[in-house]
C-alpha cells in the first residue's frame, strides 16, 4: 500500500504551503545524497519525499488527492525514478548547500552529467460518456508533438564540457561543498547542435502530428488527470528524455443517468394505473437497457436498488449501484368521467392513505442515501 503524503512530509492535512515547504525541505536535507552517501533507505525516503511534495505543493493535485487519494494519478508514473529529476525540479529548495549530484547512484564525479534534459509536457482534455466510465475504454488522439529532426546531430558543449553544469564550492553550515547551476550554454544537456537538418528549429527539432492511443481504466472521475509517459515533446541532445502526455477527463452528462461517485440516479415516472395494477418497464443503464418489475401498489418516492450497475471502483474492487427513484405521475387535466370516477374513490376506504410502518419516511431514506 502506498504511504500516505502527509505522513511522508509529518504534516497535517490542514498544512499551509509554507509548512509543506518547509517539512519538505526539512526532509531532503536529511536524507540528501551528500549526506547519506550509499544510503539506498534514505535515497528511497528522499524520493518519497520527493513525490509528496510535489502533489502537495501543487493546489490542484493536492485537492485531486485529497478528494481520490493515490487513485487520482493512476498511470501517473509512480514517482521519481532518478535523482537526477528531483534536483531539477526542486533544487532551490535545498538553498545552494548541496552540490544536487553527489553520493547516489554515480551522479558525482567525473564527466557525468548532473542531469537529463527532459522535453516539455503536453496538455489534452478527453470527453468521456458514462458508457466509457463504466467500462474503461481506448481513445486515439492525434496530438502535435516537438521530436528530433532525422539527421540532426549534437556535440560536447565547450563551456561545461559534457557535465551539463557549471560547479564550484562553497562554505555551508556543514562545511564546504560543491554547489551547481546549469550551463548557461547548453542548459544542463551537456550537448550543444551540431549539425542542423533544413526545416528543423536551432535546437534540431521539428513538429509532427503523432497518433497516441491512450489507455483509461473504468471508474476515472471528472478532472482526474492521467499520464502517458514519453509522448509529449522530445528534448534536443543524445542524452535527452522525451516529456509526457497529461491527459485530463472530462465526463459528458447522460441525458437520464446522474452520478454520485460510484452510484448512479435515475428518475422513473409512472402512471397511476402502472402504480395500482403494477408493470414491467424497460429501464435505462450505463451500458444498455434492463427489464425491471414494479410490484402492485407500489408507491412514489421509492427506491429500488440494482447492485452492481453503478460505476466500477477504480481500484477494482467492485462496483456502485443503480438506484431506481419512482414517481408517480398524476394527470394535471382529467376528462369528466375520469373526474366522476376519482370522485367516487375519495370516498373509498381503499383509496385513504395508509401508510405501513415498515414504510420509511422521505428523511430516513434521505438518511440512508448517506449512510
Amino acid at each position: 500500500m502506498k504511504k500516505d503524503y502527509y505522513e511522508i512530509l509529518g504534516v497535517s492535512k490542514t498544512a499551509t504551503a509554507a509548512e509543506i515547504k518547509k517539512a519538505y525541505r526539512k526532509k531532503a536535507l536529511e536524507y540528501h545524497p551528500d549526506k547519506n552517501p550509499g544510503d539506498k533507505e534514505a535515497e528511497e525516503k528522499f524520493k518519497e519525499a520527493a513525490q509528496a511534495y510535489e502533489i502537495l505543493s501543487d493546489e490542484q493535485k493536492r485537492a485531486q488527492y485529497d478528494q481520490f487519494g493515490h487513485a487520482a494519478f493512476e498511470g501517473g508514473g509512480g514517482g521519481y525514478s532518478s535523482m537526477e529529476d528531483i534536483f531539477r525540479n526542486f533544487g532551490d529548495i535545498f538553498g545552494g548547500h548541496f552540490s544536487g549530484f553527489g553520493g547516489f547512484g554515480g551522479f558525482g564525479g567525473g564527466n557525468s552529467r548532473s542531469y537529463r534534459i527532459k522535453g516539455g509536457d503536453l496538455r489534452i482534455r478527453v470527453k468521456l460518456t458514462l458508457a466509457d466510465i463504466v467500462t474503461g475504454t481506448e481513445k486515439k488522439v492525434k496530438v502535435l508533438r516537438k521530436v528530433k529532426a532525422e539527421g540532426a546531430t549534437y556535440k560536447t558543449c565547450n563551456t561545461c564540457h559534457g557535465n551539463g553544469s557549471i560547479v564550484r564550492e562553497v562554505n555551508t553550515m556543514l562545511g564546504r561543498m560543491q554547489s551547481s547551476s546549469p550551463c548557461p550554454t547548453c542548459g544542463g544537456s551537456g550537448e550543444v547542435i551540431d549539425k542542423k537538418p533544413d526545416g528543423a528549429d536551432s535546437q534540431g527539432l521539428k513538429t509532427v502530428e503523432e497518433t497516441v492511443t491512450i489507455k483509461i481504466p473504468a471508474g476515472v472521475v471528472e478532472g482526474m488527470q492521467m499520464k502517458v509517459p514519453g509522448k509529449g515533446n522530445e528534448a534536443p541532445g543524445n542524452n535527452s528524455i522525451p516529456g509526457d502526455l497529461l491527459v485530463l477527463i472530462e465526463e459528458i452528462e447522460h441525458e437520464t443517468l446522474k452520478r454520485e461517485g460510484e452510484n448512479l440516479h435515475l428518475d422513473l415516472y409512472i402512471s397511476m394505473p402502472e402504480a395500482v395494477l403494477g408493470t414491467s418497464k424497460d429501464i435505462e443503464t450505463a451500458t444498455g437497457k434492463v427489464r425491471i418489475k414494479l410490484e402492485e401498489g407500489i408507491q412514489s418516492g421509492k427506491i429500488l436498488r440494482l447492485k452492481g450497475k453503478g460505476v466500477p471502483n477504480l481500484d477494482g474492487y467492485g462496483a456502485g449501484d443503480l438506484l431506481v427513484h419512482v414517481n408517480v405521475w398524476t394527470p394535471k387535466t382529467l376528462t369528466k368521467e375520469q373526474k366522476n370516477f376519482f370522485q367516487k374513490m375519495m370516498e373509498d376506504d381503499n383509496f385513504t392513505p395508509q401508510p405501513d410502518k415498515s414504510e420509511k419516511s422521505f428523511f430516513e431514506k434521505v438518511k440512508d442515501m448517506f449512510s
